[in-house]
């Protein structure tokens, strides 16, 4: 039999139905710390998990308030998902059983409501966990809220920072890097990239950024051959830029784009690749190597690409291939290195949320809740589309032999069959 649970408001959610058949190794997978897992780059170790089924097929699956388009993260046991109520004037943070859905504890807190895009939440920025600490970023036109609590729902601490303009609403999400939690404000009002101590919430640098059209990218971490780590953001203003870690000095940048970026960039096969766009459509690619550059000599431009490209979606890395995953339902296989087609098929259906990879296969969610399935390889192969019962406009996570996928107003799990 599977579990059911409903969450009303912050109470505590109703058991269903009687037990829960867990499935999969709970030590063999990676946790999911952060937007789209390890380093945000999308993968996880999950097998044996399903490639087509029912709504009666999830393990459990939870009603939650209001509405979110934020991606659950897990570790371990735990699970943590944002939503919104009333009109963004309440925001939660809920930690969930991972294994049986049941709810462990929720926190509130009140805001003003805010301007956002039709396609955006109250609650759409990704919370990051070091298996400690969860750390969540909430935001109106006033105040930008970052927040740290324990793992038994106590707040650690809290830091009240200056308003967030944006007619679209926020949707960055909050990156650890060792003692760093990094998070970017790339807006229409001042914008700054922050590094804050995990344990204290003060500031340990920060760095202005030019005045912009609002960026929803999330950072990732890259070490080029031979090269130190390098912090790299994606931002209209600025393109690509590199800083370091621990310090915030800046290595390079690569200059203005001609459109907003939204989905996140990628690292692979010592290519940096990233896209923007508008008006639901991907409008340039760029792929640099960031080796040896430096703000004298900014990275070179390998090739870029006009056509048939994400605009929300962030890519997929596997290999000597690139996987996009287009708003309007097109998927394209292309060489990483030389950006070279391999092959392009319309799966179908419109996307706001990205593509992850998991065990050699794509899944991603539509706007109607239809989850398709496709092979990650030089031929392309749809294996079909499930429901999840519910509108979404987010990216799935993956821990522990599960799947878990986040609707409007709900969270579901899927378990490995073995």
């Amino acid at each position: 039999m599977r579990n059911q649970f409903v969450v009303s408001r912050c109470a505590h959610l109703i058991l269903v139905v009687a037990f829960v058949f867990l499935a999969g190794d709970a030590t063999a997978d990676e946790n999911w710390t952060r937007f789209r897992g390890p380093n945000g780059t999308g993968v996880g170790t999950a097998r044996a998990l399903p490639t087509k089924w029912a709504e009666d097929d999830y393990a459990w699956k939870v009603s939650l308030p209001g509405e979110g388009h934020a991606a659950p993260v897990i570790w371990e046991d735990k699970l943590f998902v944002t939503s919104a109520t009333d009109e963004g004037q309440l925001r939660h943070l809920f930690c969930l059983n991972a294994h049986s859905g049941e709810e462990i504890w929720c926190r509130s807190i009140a805001m003003n409501s805010n301007s956002k895009h039709n396609k955006n939440s109250f609650a759409s920025s990704t919370p990051t966990t070091d298996g400690e600490l969860v750390y969540v970023a909430f935001a109106d036109n006033e105040t930008f809220f970052l927040s740290a609590y324990d793992f038994a729902g106590e707040l650690v601490w809290r830091r009240r920072l200056e308003g967030y303009g944006s007619t679209h609403g926020l949707g960055a999400s909050p990156m650890l890097v060792d003692n760093l939690l990094i998070m970017a404000g790339d807006q229409e009002g001042p914008s700054w990239i922050r590094a804050f101590d995990k344990q204290t919430g003060e500031t340990v640098w920060s760095v202005t950024r030019s005045i912009q059209r609002t960026s929803y990218t999330t950072p990732i971490l890259i070490q080029p051959p031979g090269g130190d780590r390098q912090l790299i953001f994606l931002s209209r203003g600025a393109g690509l830029s590199s800083f370091d870690p621990l310090t915030g000095k800046q290595n390079w940048q690569t200059g203005e784009l001609p459109a907003r970026t939204i989905g996140s960039p990628i690292y692979s096969e010592g290519l940096l690749l990233a896209t923007c766009g508008g008006g639901g459509r991907g409008k340039l690619l760029i792929a640099v190597d960031p080796t040896g550059a430096n703000l004298q000599n900014p990275p070179a431009v390998v090739y870029s690409q006009e056509r048939e490209l994400p605009y929300v979606p962030t890519m997929l890395t596997k290999g000597e291939y690139t996987y996009l995953w287009n708003d309007n339902g097109v998927a394209k296989c292309q060489e990483t290195k030389t950006g070279n087609n391999i092959w392009t098929r319309r799966v179908g259906g419109n996307y706001s949320g990205s593509p992850v990879l998991i065990n050699g296969k794509i899944y991603c969610i539509a706007e109607d809740g239809k989850v398709a399935v496709i092979d990650a390889a030089p031929k392309y192969r749809l294996y079909g589309k499930s429901p999840l019962g519910d509108s979404s406009h987010s990216t799935p996570s993956v821990a522990h032999g599960r799947l878990y996928l986040r609707g409007f107003h709900s969270l579901a799990c899927l378990e490995s069959t073995n």
